[in-house]
């Protein structure tokens, strides 16, 4: 009687949970989308298929699976399973859990996975609490963030993991959970009579941003509210857009590409100079329902991409502007749009500073790595000697039959230096002619003047910016 009654209790839970929680993934086979690192041959396919999971780090936006795929790994690895948030864990619970780990892995051999989310919540006494049972391999760390974990999480976990980024899911793999949870009978509305359109998959798909757990909130409303007295359930694309309470942009074309292309077309007017163009490609998105913020954060990338130092201050409105259209809303925000985008239409233009990352990106990439030099190093945290500790005015000295020993020369002191601050020839930085970049242009021309004066043993004095 008593396991009825378990058994019955656990089908009442089941039924009570929504339905993104329902359609989890259980297995890596029902895991959709992430074939960047769980395809065949990527690399956390490799470490589960061998068994081999060491500490990792996942990071990704919201919505994305971070949680599923770590009760997927413990799943897969056929270990215990922990799960905790940073925001609320404290020392006492860690301990315990390292604690529960080291008895589970000493009486049954079984390991544990810890698995914490909002990893870069974690404050310094709980890092150094968990840091050398992690390191022993008592516990498996598995954290997950929202954030950029090189800058967001301790170094010392960091380097102790493999981070692994994961993407917001594709329009097909979005269609395809949603397939699947009409389908399922176990969690899903398999038994049921659900119809749906493919006008209302497309929906979803894009207006749910690659958010699983968002396509299946609205599969949910839409079951829930739009049964008919024979109890079929038919969703049109009337019936997705009201389930996801946000209007469905009805950009033309049969394909499906009208969200991309309008956007491509009002970016292109932007960068192009054509304030008229880019208003109307701008007033079509509004009226289409398209999100004003993806249109704010878009302008944003194109200030530095496409106008940079050719106009400083367009960045600056981008921050300004995005920051507005977040806090005042629809339909006032069409205004703070419309200002950004003729100011950035009508700006001069140059896409020097995003050339230069991108050639600094592919050296960084494909070169070796280089070593910075001893005399520009942090002497609070490097083995520096004192004399290139201390400084100076432009001291250089050589050594007998060996390399060059600088100091580091203070630029507040010496004027324009010649001092060579990476160790390779490099010029990343092209200025255009546009806007403010010309003076940029006639500036950094001067200064690589002076500094090869400088290297080729020119005066010590000034340059350019006085002394």
């Amino acid at each position: 009687m008593s396991d009825l009654w378990a058994s019955k209790r656990a089908e009442a839970r089941r039924g009570a949970e929504p339905l993104a929680v329902r359609m989890r993934p259980r297995t890596l086979a029902e895991v959709h989308g992430q074939e960047h690192v769980l395809g065949p041959g990527k690399l956390l396919r490799r470490m589960l298929e061998a068994g081999a999971i060491t500490s990792i780090i996942l990071h990704g936006p919201p919505g994305t699976g971070k949680t599923t795929l770590a009760e997927v790994i413990a799943s897969h690895s056929k270990r215990a399973f922990v799960r905790e948030n940073a925001a609320g864990v404290g020392v006492k619970r860690i301990r315990e859990v390292i604690e529960e780990a080291a008895s589970r892995l000493e009486e049954r051999g079984v390991r544990t996975i810890l698995f914490l989310d909002e990893i870069h919540r974690f404050t310094k006494a709980q890092q150094d609490v968990l840091l050398p049972d992690v390191e022993r391999g008592v516990i498996t760390l598995i954290g997950a963030t929202t954030e950029n974990p090189l800058f967001a999480v301790n170094g010392a976990l960091v380097s102790r993991s493999t981070l692994f980024r994961l993407e917001p899911l594709g329009e097909e793999a979005i269609k395809a959970v949603v397939r699947g949870a009409i389908a399922d009978r176990e969690r899903g509305y398999g038994d049921r009579r659900v119809e749906i359109s493919e006008d209302a998959l497309d929906v979803w798909a894009i207006k749910s941003e690659g958010d699983a757990r968002r396509a299946l909130t609205a599969l949910e409303v839409a079951v829930l509210s739009g049964a008919d007295a024979e109890g079929c359930v038919v969703i049109d694309r009337e019936a997705a857009e009201s389930s996801i309470q946000q209007k469905a942009p009805a950009y033309g074309g049969a394909d499906g590409d009208g969200h991309y292309d309008q956007i491509s077309a009002f970016i292109k007017s932007v960068r192009g100079g054509d304030p008229d163009a880019a208003l109307y490609w701008l007033a079509s998105m509004l009226e289409a329902g398209e999100d004003p913020r993806f249109i704010a954060r878009r302008l944003a990338i194109l200030a530095s991409e496409d106008i940079g130092n050719a106009d400083p201050r367009a960045i600056m409105i981008a921050a300004a502007g995005y920051q507005l259209v977040e806090r005042i809303g629809m339909p006032e925000a069409r205004i703070t749009l419309a200002q950004m985008t003729t100011a950035m239409a009508m700006a001069p233009k140059s896409n020097a500073s995003y050339a230069a990352i991108e050639a600094a990106l592919a050296d960084v990439r494909e070169g070796r790595t280089l070593a910075v030099p001893m005399y520009l190093r942090d002497p609070n945290s490097s083995p520096v000697s004192t004399d290139a500790r201390t400084g100076g005015a432009g001291v250089r000295t050589k050594q007998a039959g060996g390399p060059s020993a600088q100091r580091y020369e203070y630029t507040h002191e010496t004027g324009q230096t010649g001092q060579d601050y990476l160790g390779v020839d490099r010029e990343y930085y092209s200025p255009g002619d546009e806007g403010a970049e010309r003076a940029h242009a006639e500036r950094l021309a001067e200064i690589r003047r002076l500094r090869r004066e400088r290297r080729m043993g020119g005066g010590a004095g000034g340059g350019v910016g006085g002394e």
